[in-house]
């Protein structure tokens, strides 16, 4: 067993005394003889098994997690790369990796890892390794801060018009934000368009955002973002297509944390694709807006989507379900019942075509009131926009 020196025994009595801390491990990260020798070492800390595979949920007490994978195996290193996205901050992950190569163990890091322990390491390293992050001082979040709000925009599969819809509504809610803030955020990497329809060649990009880094949630956005005549600040998507992994759950964290700072309200317009980000995306919005068609295949798709939402544990946030651009014969393919039967619940907002308004609009960057006025579109739009900013203006105000 490895003796500690009378510094790092003194560490572990500080801890013993100052709350049981856990280290969690993965089965197959240690064996159980290396598990016996380190608890001997740290005799405050709770040393716990997680299971075989990365646990969906890691309490504040667990503050190391220890997992296990082989640089050999594509399918092993992406399985920890993609969880390690998504971990909370407070987690410092060690990986214990079999077949360890510098580039591989720059990689983990690189995907979030606190440390990298290349395998069969020895007793000695592993507490070593583990004195280190136990050390660290825990990673806080910022709960007092959440000053604006954020009202993620889900699409039923592509062509449902969900951004042309999010951009006249942030148009219908600018008038109510003077003063406060509102700012749209087009996330869809590859394929966004709000930029175009908010006639903003040059508008900020999420690409130049995540050239900031781990500062981005310092970023002034209620300055650096261009505004549109109304008084909406736009973040632009990319102006290439870009990969979907280019942004990751702690530069999202760090987006809407400046986002809430700066503004009332931010609508995100988020990709259809489910990703580690998108996912924290929504974990960290105030309401889901999920846009659909009046379709067979679209009634799927949103059962798709609902059924995600609650297996992401995200069933609890607010959520309006939007029937977008009906038309009479879509009506007589299939009725508006039918399709709320299929869904299991009823459309909050039903929008009629209108496509030579909407069309003029978009093309043209203007709202819709100005490029025809009093259109029952615009009515309901104005419904929606009651739903999405809820009392976020309100709330900023008493604040």
């Amino acid at each position: 067993m490895v003796r500690f020196s009378s510094d790092l025994k003194s560490f572990a009595a500080d801890h013993a005394t100052g709350g049981t801390r856990k280290v969690g491990y993965l089965l197959g990260a240690l064996t159980p003889e290396e598990v016996a020798g380190l608890a001997g070492q740290f005799p405050g800390v709770i040393f716990e098994p997680l299971g075989s595979s990365w646990p969906d949920r890691l309490g504040a007490e667990i503050h190391v997690l220890i997992v296990g994978a082989d640089a050999a195996s594509p399918s092993d290193a992406g399985r920890i790369f993609m969880a390690l996205k998504s971990k909370p901050q407070h987690v410092n992950v060690l990986v214990a990796l079999r077949h360890a190569d510098l580039a591989s163990s720059r990689a983990f890091t690189r995907a979030g890892a606190a440390d990298v322990l290349s395998v069969p390491a020895g007793e000695a390293a592993l507490a070593l390794a583990i004195e280190r992050l136990l050390a660290r001082e825990p990673v806080e979040r910022e709960p007092a801060r959440k000053s604006g709000q954020t009202v993620a925009v889900l699409k039923a599969g592509g062509g449902v018009g969900a951004t042309a819809l999010g951009v006249q509504t942030a148009h219908l809610l600018a008038s109510r934000a003077t003063g406060a803030g509102l700012c749209f955020a087009d996330l869809d990497l590859q394929f966004g368009s709000a930029a175009l329809y908010f006639d903003l060649g040059h508008a900020l990009t999420v690409a130049d955002c995540v050239a900031v880094g781990d500062v981005l949630g310092e970023t002034q956005f209620a300055t650096a973002l261009s505004a549109h005549k109304s008084g909406v600040r736009v973040l632009a998507a990319p102006h290439d297509v870009t990969p979907l992994d280019t942004l990751t759950p702690s530069l999202v964290e760090g987006l809407i944390a400046g986002f809430r700072r700066d503004f009332a309200l931010t609508i995100l317009d988020l990709p259809s694709a489910w990703t580690a980000w998108t996912n924290r995306a929504l974990q960290l919005s105030d309401r889901i807006v999920l846009v659909t068609r009046l379709s067979v295949p679209h009634v799927h798709l949103v059962r798709r989507q609902l059924k995600i939402l609650n297996m992401q544990n995200l069933a609890h946030l607010p959520l309006t379900l939007v029937c977008n651009a009906i038309t009479g014969e879509e009506q007589d393919l299939l009725s508006v019942k039918a399709a709320e039967r299929a869904i299991g619940r009823e459309f909050d907002v039903m929008l009629p075509s209108d496509a030579r308004a909407m069309g003029t609009a978009t093309n043209q960057g203007l709202a819709l009131a100005d490029a025809r006025r009093g259109t029952k579109l615009e009515k309901q739009i104005g419904l929606l926009a009651e739903r999405m900013a809820a009392d976020a203006f309100a709330t900023r105000a008493m604040r």
